[in-house]
Formats: structure tokens, C-alpha cells, sequence
């Protein structure tokens, strides 16, 4: 008997997996490296909101969950985003490292995290995928493109249909709002797994928090439009509530379901017979 509620590869029998991808035959994919966000927070941020948003989608619309893939890229920063970030310009800085972080980011080069985005790919579709859903969590430019890549690649070809989603909702994206380890990853932590996040590893609320010092920055902070100290604006201490969590991941996997059944319809209209 089919265990309608579990999703996950990983947990699943083969038969299990044959009749889900035989009903849905649609494979999502979390992923997200392993990197820091603030000493308030795990290390796991951005794999760990995917792998919530890909569960609760496939629970609502049917196919299954890959093992969630701790994997992802970086580059080093400009001087121009270093200067405003409250960084020395002249140093070398790759992603979220910054000189105070006590431990560094697990990223890997873009032709690894290449090499393995395009096998998993490759191993969903030999277990009767047609669409594999990435839920990816990191937002680095050099990391999206790498997906958006690979699925243009595999879709184009005919090869397998692959669909690259950022699992935070979309206006928030548009805007370029998401702050990293900030209010907004700070709220769904609390509602995921609130017991990794811990606000006392950061200053009084009175204290101002630096970008520099603690690696926490805005969404425009990247951009050259935060506050001139480089404080945060959206502090976690003030404005972080699970609450806030939980209202960001029903926006997002509600957007989600949508999207997948949009690709499932258009699927069958071009004779793809998911």
C-alpha cells in the first residue's frame, strides 16, 4: 500500500517511487550550500527553506522529494560592492566570507556545482522524472546562472524538463528585498527549525549591527542603497517572529503549486505525457 504522505526518495520503496513519478512524474530538488548566516543562525539556511518549500509543495500536488543537495556556489565580491558593504575594497572576499565570520561557507567552483546539478539531472530522469523542480535557496548571481543554464540545456534538448524557482515569494525577489541572515531567513528558521536559531549569539538590540561584523546585510545593502553606518535595517533581534516565517513559506509554496501546475498542463500540451 502506497504511503500517500511520504514524499521523500530517500524514505520511499521503489514501488512506491514507480507509482508517484507514474502519477506525477515530477522530481523536486532543494538546494542550497551550506554557508554563514550570522552566529544566530545555521549554517544550513538556504538548502534547509528549500527542502520546506519542496516538501510542502509535493505533499499538495503529488511527485517526490530528492535527497536535499547541500551544494552551491560564490564568487569573490567587487570593490565596488565591498565599499558598500562597509568592506576594505582592495581585500579578497568570496560570497558571505567575510574577515570576522568565525567559519567559512562550504561553496564549491561553479564547474563542480556544474558537474553535479548536471548528474542529478541526469539520475532523476533514469528514475522516470519528465520534470525536475529545483527549489533553490541561495541567491548568488553566479549560482542561479549556473541552474538557469542547465535547465535551458536539458529543456531545449528535449532531454528532461527542468524549472528553477528561488524559494522565497516573488515580490520579495522583484524587489531585491531579501536580506541574508537578516528578518526575513531569520522569521522561516524560527518557523522550520526554531530550535537552530539562537539571538543571543548576537549584541543587545541597542548595539547596531555592522554588515561587516557579523556577515547579516540588507537586500539593498548589496546594492549601494543601505544606510550609510552599513547597519541593519531589518534586525533580526526586533523584527524576526516564526509568525513571519510561516506567512513567507505559505506565500512561497502557495506561488510554487501554481507554477508546477502550470508546467504539468503545458507538459501534456506538448505531448510530454507527464
Amino acid at each position: 500500500m502506497i504511503r500517500l504522505m511520504e514524499c521523500r526518495v530517500a524514505y520511499m520503496r521503489p514501488g512506491e517511487i514507480i507509482q508517484r513519478l507514474h502519477e506525477v512524474p515530477v522530481v523536486f530538488l532543494p538546494v542550497g550550500p551550506l554557508e554563514w548566516h550570522g552566529p544566530h543562525l545555521p549554517l544550513g539556511v538556504d538548502p534547509i527553506n528549500a527542502e520546506e518549500v519542496a516538501l510542502n509543495v509535493c505533499r499538495e500536488v503529488g511527485g517526490v522529494v530528492w535527497p536535499t543537495l547541500f551544494w552551491g556556489t560564490e564568487r569573490e565580491r567587487s570593490p565596488e560592492v565591498l565599499e558598500h558593504l562597509g568592506l576594505d575594497p582592495k581585500s579578497y572576499v568570496v560570497g558571505m566570507d567575510f574577515p570576522g565570520n568565525k567559519l567559512p561557507s562550504a561553496y564549491c567552483p561553479e564547474e563542480v556545482f556544474g558537474l553535479i546539478m548536471r548528474e542529478t539531472f541526469v539520475q532523476a530522469a533514469r528514475f522516470g522524472a519528465k520534470i525536475v523542480f529545483v527549489i533553490n535557496g541561495h541567491g548568488a548571481v553566479n549560482h542561479q546562472a549556473v541552474l538557469h543554464r542547465l535547465a535551458e540545456e536539458f529543456t531545449r534538448t528535449g532531454k528532461l524538463m527542468v524549472h528553477v524557482r528561488m524559494a522565497m515569494p516573488q515580490r520579495i525577489i522583484a524587489e531585491g528585498a531579501i536580506s541574508h541572515a537578516g528578518g526575513d531567513e531569520t522569521s522561516l528558521m524560527m518557523r522550520i527549525t526554531p530550535e537552530s536559531v539562537d539571538l543571543r549569539e548576537l549584541p543587545q538590540p541597542s548595539v547596531p549591527l555592522h554588515y561587516a561584523d557579523f556577515a547579516i546585510v540588507d537586500g539593498k545593502g548589496f546594492d549601494g542603497n543601505g544606510p550609510p553606518d552599513h547597519c541593519v535595517e531589518d534586525d533580526p533581534r526586533k523584527t524576526a517572529t516564526a509568525e513571519r516565517g510561516a506567512m513567507l513559506l505559505t506565500l512561497t509554496v502557495r506561488e510554487v503549486v501554481v507554477e508546477v501546475i502550470e508546467l504539468l498542463n503545458n507538459a501534456r500540451i506538448k505531448g510530454r505525457n507527464p
